[in-house]
């Protein structure tokens, strides 16, 4: 049969239907393409770049913290985060070999980074490239982990295991200024202090990379790496100064465990007529390197607590010791606030220093009656006696003069009721009765500084206005912000409220603050320097009732140096205090002393001594190490010291105490030449000793002794805590500080 050929027809339909599937075909992936391109474009692509490249951060340093002498006070150092690559576990077909790979890196990483093994062993069964372990790793660490990569390379660990450089904030002082700088979180944000109010200014512009890895999650066999440097943030200079914050907070350390303070303690330092505040410490406070470990006595707290109670105790002692008492907690001021009435009854010209009071030892107003702290009372005395007697009843009716109006327009004239305004978070006000609500009675305690409640830094900023001539300054602890290359991006000048008072009246109240370091505040006297200052013990009557507990007090001091000219103030408040005083001129005026003793000639000023504070000026002691015996003894003896020879050579080899050290006249040095020996002498129990009895003591001992606190020769001063223990062994000519205070001072009394 003959086969037959298609004819035109055929072909043409044929054509047609190829045509037709063809144009199908192309319509289908054009509008696939279209999809995948147009409209899913931005979706695809970026799951292609997840598979195809690795994108990481690159933390920002945050700025410093410097003090005001540019001596660094926070900082970033360099640090790892430690990953795993999950994914690329999850590519191995050998599965004997993936569940030693997971082991291996599980036990590993927990071992060396402290981490939850289980933990680590779940996160690398997961479907993920980037899986984070541990952040913050340090170097002596991270060198752990790359030692551990490379101990097992030949299960080729690095393809899953990685680390990521990052920054670590530190604080190399430790504790210093804690409560005032604040720390951080794990992604290094501000949490407190400085670090969360100054959060924005410190942080910095984040970079990152962008690499090509495989399927597996692994590098490419080529490079291709895109890297944006990220930008430190700017950094602070703080009004802090270093050494001034470090002798504040020793000797607040040394008040609070002296007098075992329940309640931990403030001590405040700032210049009066700018608001810088140049030291700001609470006792009790943290480590910002470890801001959530508690202190060995809160911690036992914790451990003897169980389930929810433990939960709630840990996170309420957390905040305790983080609490910025110096700004976030009100009390009552007690007798400091008296420089506070007087001068709103000097300005309002109701009373002069010549103006007299009579003081019987009660008094009483509408009905309640209030004792004077001298029972047989003060009899008839100036204003200026009244202050430094810190008489109650000369207050209640010097407040009864000015009356509610003008004492409640003063109140708040002087910072008293609102914040101030100050550069640190958590910052509280004060709680008062308002001109409305304010009676008599109520006055009457006002007066004296019960019954109303501020914050340590609006006291002290009130005081700073009664002393610089009237003005209320702006508190702060920022000086100026600088960038990377050190310009000055911001920066902070004296800011003036107003003026409270006229320069005549602060004038005024700068000399009967003076007369008051001369009597009832005579434990706060500086050798050498005219300072001025109030006492203050107050009773914390809300908390008395709350808790039903008695002998709550706060004892509280402020200073003002030099007072002719003055710049330095100095608060300390010392809260619930159970040791064997609770008047704020027997146990807060020390500190103040001490402190001032510290950072005056630091901060340039130089003292000048009356006669009796020459004799007992420290002498410098002389290098004689090397020198012939004779010569030795003829430099010790011009110096206005006695010495001692320990040994027979000619040739003193050593001497102690050392030339670094300084001597009272009469100070013994001893002197040896070649067998030091073991001439060590028992410390004296110098406890309730007058100057002269420690003087006598020491010598018989053959140590010497540094003198602290109120040295004037008076009956009523003796010798109340000491450096060194009594009976304990130490080198002949060893040095003792024996600090002294006249424990008779009282500046208190309560309202029946």
């Amino acid at each position: 049969m003959m086969s037959r050929k298609p004819n035109k027809m055929m072909l043409r339909r044929s054509f047609i239907v190829l045509l037709s599937v063809v144009v199908i075909m192309v319509s289908v992936c054009g509008v696939s393409l279209g999809m995948t391109m147009l409209v899913n474009g931005e979706k695809y692509q970026g799951m292609a770049s997840e598979q195809q490249l690795y994108d990481s951060l690159i933390t920002a340093p945050r700025g410093n913290i410097y003090d005001r002498n540019e001596k660094i006070l926070a900082t970033s150092t360099t640090a790892w985060t430690v990953y795993i690559t999950p994914n690329g576990i999850l590519k191995l077909t050998d599965e004997t070999k993936k569940e030693t790979v997971r082991n291996t890196i599980a036990d590993g990483l927990s071992a060396i980074l402290g981490v939850d093994r289980n933990k680590v062993y779940e996160d690398t069964g997961k479907r993920s490239y980037y899986v984070i372990v541990k952040k913050k790793v340090d170097k002596s660490t991270s060198d752990k982990v790359r030692a551990f990569l490379t101990e097992h390379k030949d299960l080729n660990l690095s393809k899953y295991v990685g680390l990521d450089e990052s920054t670590k904030r530190y604080y190399p002082n430790g504790s210093l200024a804690s409560v005032v700088l604040g720390f951080v979180g794990d992604d290094d944000q501000g949490l407190y202090g400085l670090e969360s109010y100054y959060d924005t200014t410190l942080t910095g512009e984040a970079g990152r990379v962008v690499a090509a890895k495989t399927a597996h999650g692994t590098d490419m066999p080529f490079t291709y790496e895109v890297v944006e440097q990220a930008k430190q943030g700017n950094s602070l200079v703080l009004t802090l100064d270093n050494y001034v914050q470090y002798v504040t907070e020793k000797h607040l350390k040394q008040a609070v465990e002296a007098n075992l303070c329940g309640e931990r303690g403030v001590a405040i330092v700032m210049n009066v007529n700018n608001g810088e505040i140049y030291a700001m410490a609470v006792s009790g406070d943290f480590d910002p390197n470890e801001p959530f470990a508690l202190s060995a006595a809160d911690q036992a707290k914790v451990d003897a607590a169980e389930g929810e109670e433990r939960k709630t105790l840990l996170a309420a002692l957390r905040n305790r010791q983080w609490r910025n008492k110096a700004i976030s907690d009100a009390y009552e001021p007690g007798s400091v606030f008296k420089v506070v009435t007087a001068s709103a009854a000097l300005e309002e010209n109701l009373v002069t220093t010549n103006s007299t009071f009579t003081c019987t030892g009660i008094t009483q107003v509408s009905g309640q009656r209030y004792n004077c702290h001298k029972h047989s009372g003060h009899g008839t005395q100036t204003l200026t006696q009244a202050v430094s007697n810190s008489c109650n009843p000369a207050f209640i009716t010097i407040g009864q003069m000015v009356g509610v109006t003008s004492f409640s327009k003063y109140f708040e004239a002087f910072g008293l009721t609102s914040v101030t305004g100050i550069d640190l978070p958590g910052e509280t006000s004060s709680i008062y009765y308002p001109a409305a609500d304010m009676g008599p009675v109520e006055l009457a305690s006002a007066s004296f500084g019960q019954t109303f409640k501020v914050t340590p830094i609006q006291l002290i900023t009130a005081v700073a206005a009664v002393t610089n001539g009237g003005y209320l300054v702006q508190p702060h602890v920022l000086s100026k912000v600088i960038d990377n290359d050190g310009h000055v991006v911001q920066s902070v000048s004296a800011s003036y409220r107003r003026q409270v008072i006229s320069s005549e009246t602060s004038s005024t109240m700068r000399t009967i603050m003076e007369a008051v370091v001369h009597g009832g505040a005579k434990n706060a006297y500086v050798a050498g320097y005219r300072t001025g200052g109030k006492t203050g013990t107050s009773e914390k009557l809300a908390e008395m009732i709350q808790s039903q507990q008695k002998g709550l007090y706060i004892g509280s001091y402020v200073g003002v140096a030099p007072i002719n000219d003055p710049e330095i103030a100095v608060l300390v408040l010392l809260d619930e205090p159970h040791g064997n005083s609770i008047y704020g001129g027997t146990i807060s005026a020390p500190v103040a002393s001490a402190i001032l003793t510290e950072v005056l000639p630091y901060l340039g000023y130089e003292p000048h001594y009356s006669d009796e504070e020459l004799a007992k000026r420290a002498i410098p002691v002389p290098e004689m190490t090397g020198m012939s015996v004779a010569e030795a003894k003829g430099k010790v003896t011009t110096a206005g010291l006695i010495y001692r020879v320990v040994g027979e050579g000619d040739t003193v080899t050593s001497q102690l105490p050392t030339a670094a050290d300084t001597l009272y006249a009469g100070g013994l040095v001893i002197l040896y030449t070649g067998d030091e020996g073991s001439s060590e002498v028992t410390v004296p129990d110098f406890t309730g000793l007058s100057v002269g009895e420690v003087n006598t003591a020491a010598a018989e001992a053959g140590i010497n002794v540094e003198f602290s606190g109120n040295t004037l020769e008076q009956a009523e001063t003796r010798a109340y805590m000491q450096s060194v223990s009594p009976g304990t062994k130490v080198k002949q000519g060893s040095i003792v500080t024996v600090s002294f205070r006249d424990s008779t001072v009282t500046d208190f009394a309560t309202d029946e």
